[in-house]
C-alpha cells in the first residue's frame, strides 16, 4: 500500500502537506480495523472526513448503503472521483467543500440523508481540526449513531482519561458521549510518517445529561471552563475567580455537591460536575 500511495502521489504531483494534516495510513490492516469497529450495515449512511486518495472510501463503499466522503483538497476530491469510477463504485458521493464552514447537519439534510434515520462518521480524520469537529459534530441537533475516527494518541488519550487526569475536552467529549480507544496504531503505519503515533477511538452518542430544568449546556460548559481556567489552582479558588464570588461560598457550594473543597478540577467526574452545576442554577 506504501508504494500504491507514492506511485498516486508521483502520478498526480501530490505533495502531502503538513498545514492539512494529510498523512496518509499505508496499512490495510488498520482500514479493516476501523471498518470493523464501526459495524456497519447495509443501512447505514456513512459520513467519511478527510478521505484522501480513498482507500478507505473503498472499503466503506463494499459495507455501507452510502458513503459521503467530504475533501476539502481540490485535487485530491478530483482523483477521488477519478478512481471511484475507475473500481465501478457508485454509492460514494464525493462533496469538495470544508467540513468546519459547510455545518454537517445541513450538509447532510441537503442531500436527503438525515430523514428518519441516523448515520455514522468513520474517518480517519486530519489531525490539525479534531477538536472543532468534536465540537461541532457532538452539539449537532443529528448526531451520528456511531463515530470510528483515527485520532493523534495523545489526543485519544486525553478524550478516554477518567478522574484523577481528567481535562476539559476529556469532560466535554464525554458529556455527550461514551468514548473507547479501540486499538494504538505506530506512526509507521502512515506516510509521510508522523512525529506521533495515532488510536483508533470510538465514540457512541449517548442521550442528553441535563434535564431541561437544570439550565442550559452553554452555562454547564461555562462552569467546567472557569473549573480548568488554572490547572494548578484548587477548584474553590478558580470558581471564586470565574463567578466572583468569595473563597468561602465557592467552598460551601463544593460541599453541597459532596466535593472537598479542596479538589481540584482534574480529579471530579462528569457526575460531579453534574452535581455542582446543580448549585450554580
Amino acid at each position: 500500500m506504501l508504494q500504491q500511495t507514492k506511485q498516486l502521489c508521483k502520478l498526480y504531483n501530490i505533495k502531502p502537506a503538513r498545514s492539512k494534516g494529510q498523512n496518509f495510513l499505508i496499512n490495510e490492516d488498520v482500514y479493516d480495523k476501523l471498518i470493523e469497529a464501526a459495524d456497519l450495515t447495509k443501512d447505514d449512511t456513512v459520513l467519511e472526513v478527510g478521505p484522501g486518495l480513498g482507500f478507505l472510501t473503498a472499503k466503506l463503499a463494499q459495507k455501507a448503503k452510502k458513503v459521503i466522503a467530504v475533501e476539502l483538497d481540490d485535487k485530491l476530491a478530483e482523483i477521488l472521483r477519478i478512481g471511484l469510477k475507475a473500481k465501478g463504485i457508485t454509492n460514494v458521493e464525493v462533496v469538495n467543500e470544508n467540513i468546519l464552514t459547510s455545518p454537517l447537519t445541513p450538509l447532510l439534510i441537503r442531500r436527503g440523508e438525515l430523514k428518519g434515520r441516523g448515520y455514522k462518521i468513520v474517518a480517519n480524520l486530519p489531525y490539525n481540526i479534531t477538536s472543532i469537529f468534536l465540537r461541532q459534530i457532538l452539539s449537532a441537533e443529528v448526531k451520528p449513531s456511531l463515530m470510528v475516527l483515527m485520532l493523534q494518541k495523545e489526543v485519544a488519550e486525553r478524550i478516554t482519561a477518567k478522574p484523577g487526569k481528567m481535562n476539559l475536552l476529556a469532560v466535554s467529549v464525554q458529556f455527550y458521549a461514551n468514548s473507547e480507544i479501540m486499538r494504538i496504531v505506530p506512526a509507521d503505519n502512515f506516510w509521510p510518517e508522523p512525529k506521533v503515533d495515532s488510536a483508533i477511538i470510538r465514540l457512541t452518542p449517548k442521550p442528553p445529561l441535563l434535564a431541561k430544568e437544570m439550565g442550559s449546556e452553554k452555562e454547564f460548559f461555562r462552569l467546567m471552563k472557569i473549573g480548568f481556567s488554572a490547572k494548578r489552582k484548587m477548584l474553590k479558588n478558580n470558581l471564586a475567580g470565574g463567578y466572583h464570588i468569595s473563597h468561602e461560598d465557592a467552598g460551601s457550594k463544593l460541599k453541597k455537591a459532596g466535593l472537598d473543597i479542596k479538589i481540584r478540577a482534574q480529579n471530579l467526574s462528569l457526575e460531579d460536575w453534574k452535581k455542582l452545576f446543580g448549585n450554580f442554577t
